[in-house]
């Protein structure tokens, strides 16, 4: 597989512009299906109940579209994957919050909720955008990049014969012996590499292509 970089979606100003049309839903769309697992794994990392993480995707969501009439991109200014990070921190806090009191001794170390929550969230290239060293962040920085390969996998997998990545799942996902997935399949031991071969290097592209951009 492709070793995937730190800065693991390096998002395009493009989309992100795009975004300012609340009517392009399918760029919204486009948005959500990205990163809605990533905010929703984050979530549940840190605590939340699955409704609870539900209703913080929800919630960072709409503080991201709160945020795109007035955006200026500025690629010098912060990571926009810190940037969504410190959205998705005061969402978990506020899901925390909403518990009650006793509730607050078991939340994760996360910063104060936003005291203008209604108002337009944090410019993206503005200091917010810096991420703090934290435990959150580790967790963070693991769902980003498991996010990125779930998401190049499910593209890879829309473009190849069935066949082909039904005989990389068993070789790679399923550990089976080449011998007995070309049993299986009444093909040859070589094939099966080949097949293999073939869907990883597709992974790679797509892989490669995520990491160029959002979409």
């Amino acid at each position: 597989m492709a070793q995937v970089p730190d800065e693991l979606i390096p998002t395009r100003a493009t989309l992100l512009h795009r975004l300012k049309d609340w009517q392009d839903h399918s760029s919204w769309q486009d948005f959500f299906d990205i990163y809605s697992p990533l905010i929703y794994g984050i979530a549940i990392q840190g605590g939340l109940t699955k409704s609870e993480a539900q209703e913080t995707v929800q919630e960072t969501m709409i503080a991201v579209a709160k945020s795109m009439p007035d955006f200026k991109y500025n690629p010098a200014g912060g990571s926009f994957k810190c940037w969504l990070l410190n959205l998705t921190r005061w969402r978990i806090t506020d899901q925390f919050r909403k518990r009650g009191p006793q509730a607050v001794s078991a939340e994760p170390a996360l910063p104060a909720a936003n005291p203008d929550a209604d108002q337009p969230a944090m410019d993206p290239a503005g200091p917010e955008s810096a991420c703090p060293n934290s435990e959150l962040e580790t967790l963070w920085d693991a769902e980003w990049e498991k996010n990125l390969l779930e998401n190049a996998i499910a593209r890879a997998k829309r473009q190849l014969d069935p066949k082909q990545y039904q005989i990389f799942d068993f070789c790679v996902n399923k550990e089976w012996p080449p011998e007995r997935i070309a049993k299986t399949f009444a093909i040859t031991v070589n094939q099966v590499y080949l097949a293999k071969h073939r869907v990883v290097e597709k992974i790679k592209q797509e892989v490669e292509r995520l990491q160029r951009q959002i979409i």
